[in-house]
């Protein structure tokens, strides 16, 4: 099992209901998992939805909670700047549960010099803001990081609150995703 596989099928272990994520060459395979196991084709099934923005996704997979479902979003760790006001004015203020897995760039082995000013920081950032945040990376394997991603989803519906897991996926299978 790949490491994005791990991620997808922890999703849909978590009861995820409905997926929406921000187009991305990082986090594509993971798409294409979540897609490929809900029966869609071309980043599209009945449960996963493609979304311009960040803060769309919020808004759009956070109200899923309204309908007793859980809300997943799937996106790049660069995307908290834009979906940060999302994720504390109606998430984490309203107490829905949201599992987020974002790729996370700017670590090592990054190539694109100018993301390392946002990715680094998000951790700390989401923390300082009252999410909670697990971190992913090649010291565990793709086990892990699916029974990671499910006990994340888990407790997001637990706590009625979003609930953060932030993987990096470099070094892992000997690709980006």
């Amino acid at each position: 099992m790949t490491y994005a596989q791990a991620v997808a099928d922890g999703i849909w272990a978590a009861g995820a209901t409905r997926v929406g994520y921000i187009p991305s060459v990082t986090v594509a395979p993971v798409i294409n998992a979540l897609v490929a196991y809900d029966g869609g084709t071309n980043g599209v099934s009945p449960r996963v939805t493609p979304l311009s923005r960040e803060e769309e996704a919020v808004g759009v997979m956070g109200a899923v909670a309204f309908t007793g479902g859980l809300g997943t979003v799937v996106m790049q760790d660069n995307g908290f700047g834009n979906a940060l006001t999302a994720l504390t004015t109606f998430t984490l203020s309203y107490h829905l549960p949201l599992l987020v897995f974002a790729n996370t760039r700017g670590g090592l082995g990054e190539y694109n010099s100018m993301i390392h000013s946002i990715s680094q920081p998000v951790p700390a950032l989401l923390r300082a803001v009252g999410l909670p945040v697990i971190e992913l990376d090649r010291t565990s394997g793709p086990e892990d990081w699916h029974d990671t991603v499910q006990e994340a989803g888990r407790h997001a519906v637990m706590t009625y609150r979003p609930v953060v897991v932030l993987g990096s996926f470099w070094n892992t299978d000997g690709k980006v995703a």
